[in-house]
């Protein structure tokens, strides 16, 4: 079916489908996303083992970073869809007589949703939750780079989802090719800046919509922190969300850190005692830590430290077992900023630390590089939060904690700039996927003859007083109590 002329017929019975209007109805909706929630919670064990096969990933991992949070968003989704479905008033002037006007959510149409491999149920069902709930058909590639998780995908979504509604096509390259030749109502994807420019680039042809889901180096800030205590605190937030993600392979995961030298040292030693509390002596035996989705990635990341300057700087691990796709927890100090390791996304468990005289240069340092998709801010200092809010540019920022952004349904989560455009989770997945159609209602029995020509001063002035909402003025005018400007 990965043939441009299979999918070319699949997509037109799915646009066929979309306009019954079947998918518009509540009842249809909450049928889908109760399925999904079905699919998830009866599956569970598959999915553990999928993602362990794939990606090396503990189930308690798993269940925190995908199923978890996947069905908390199916659960609010379903409680709330009502409401999110509802037309809402729009307030209009008091001049305005026998008037009226509301903002109504209507679906797109037909949507394809292209996933990541490092979250390949998350990434892949949580814009799917959005489009259902807002009452779309949907196309699902699964990444191929996660070929057992793809391949469940593929397997259960029609089990328990509308077969003619929402679909899944498998396929690598060639096949996300020959999707973006067609037409769709929008278009989200997940994956790398490279491939994200290619799926603009195709969307352009038919004016498609877009959401780009592209990650970046997300710095963590961390402040000379005074307590014993915030710093444990501190330190074990950075490292869970620095190797905790699918080994650092995630686009939110802090990619670098940025520390006072007179601080480093001791950061330094908190972080060489929590790595081994958090992760093990022996992370490769313990799974705590996933692997490398590729040997391809893997040797990239090997190349990376194989640098003699990169090389140099590492003052925590560094071993790797290319047999098993497994890299140690490493640490570096102050790696050339001109190495690849500070000029692109590490999408891996390296963490780079560089030292500044004073935190709060932190501000240039990150402002001469793209826009992150998140920055974690560790301090306390209420001047430097607020300077970090208005000087810094990101998709979120945190301070004092990483990554929760991502769990938090009432906050959008997406980037800015190189990271991507649009957001999503939560009522943004459904805002996403919908149009917000304006709908405004007029009697015949009142009117403002005064909009049409032909034109004088007399109408100059009303309109004038019109829109300045200067009712006292429009009585004037209309009872010539008022001279003509």
């Amino acid at each position: 079916m990965g043939d441009l002329k299979g999918l070319e017929m699949e997509v037109e019975k799915m646009r066929v489908y979309f306009k019954s209007g079947k998918t518009k109805e509540i009842s249809w909706r909450k049928c889908q996303l109760r399925g999904l929630l079905s699919l998830i919670r009866e599956n569970e064990s598959h999915i553990f083992l999928a993602l362990q096969q794939d990606l090396g990933k503990h189930h308690v991992e798993s269940f925190r970073d995908e199923i978890g949070t996947l069905i908390k968003t199916l659960n609010i989704a379903i409680d709330s869809l009502k409401d999110w479905m509802s037309s809402k008033n729009a307030k209009l002037p008091a001049i305005a007589l026998l008037s009226s006007a509301e903002v109504v959510p209507e679906p797109l149409g037909l949507v394809l949703v292209i996933s990541s491999w490092n979250f390949p149920f998350g990434i892949s069902l949580e814009p799917l939750i959005g489009a259902i709930a807002a009452g779309n058909t949907a196309l699902l590639k699964p990444s191929e780079l996660a070929p057992t998780c793809s391949s469940l995908l593929a397997k259960t979504i029609p089990s328990y989802l509308d077969t003619q509604a929402i679909k899944v096509i498998q396929g690598g390259a060639a096949t996300g090719e020959n999707l973006l030749r067609l037409k769709w109502d929008k278009i989200f994807f997940t994956g790398s800046a490279r491939v994200g420019r290619m799926v603009m680039t195709s969307a352009v042809k038919h004016l498609t919509p877009v959401i780009l889901e592209l990650g970046g180096k997300c710095p963590a800030i961390v402040d000379t922190l005074t307590s014993s205590f915030d710093q444990k605190v501190a330190t074990n937030r950075i490292l869970g969300a620095k190797f905790g993600p699918c080994a650092g392979q995630a686009c939110i995961a802090i990619d670098y850190a940025i520390v006072e030298k007179r601080f480093m040292s001791s950061l330094i030693e908190i972080m060489k005692v929590k790595i081994k509390e958090i992760f093990g002596d022996n992370p490769k035996k313990t799974n705590s830590i996933a692997r490398i989705v590729n040997k391809e990635r893997f040797l990239k990341l090997k190349r990376i430290l194989s640098d003699p300057a990169v090389q140099n700087c590492i003052v925590y691990g560094g071993s790797m077992d290319e047999a098993k796709l497994f890299i140690e927890p490493t640490i570096l100090v102050d790696p050339p900023l001109d190495s690849e390791i500070m000029t692109e996304e590490i999408f891996g468990p390296l963490l780079p630390i560089i030292t500044v005289k004073d935190i709060e240069e932190s501000i240039e340092f990150i402002n001469l590089r793209p826009k992150p998709l998140a920055i974690y801010a560790f301090t306390k200092n209420k001047t430097f939060q607020k300077r970090l809010q208005l000087e810094t540019s990101s998709g979120s920022l945190i301070f004092n904690d990483a990554i929760i952004q991502y769990a938090a349904d009432t906050l959008p989560f997406g980037g800015i700039g190189d990271c991507g455009m649009g957001k999503y989770h939560g009522k943004y997945s459904f805002d996403a996927f919908s149009h917000y159609k304006a709908v405004a209602r007029r009697s015949f029995l009142t009117d403002f003859w005064f909009r049409f020509p032909p034109w004088n001063n007399y109408k100059l002035m009303l309109l004038e007083a019109a829109y300045n909402l200067n009712y006292i003025a429009i009585v004037l005018i209309v009872l010539g109590l008022k001279r003509s400007r």
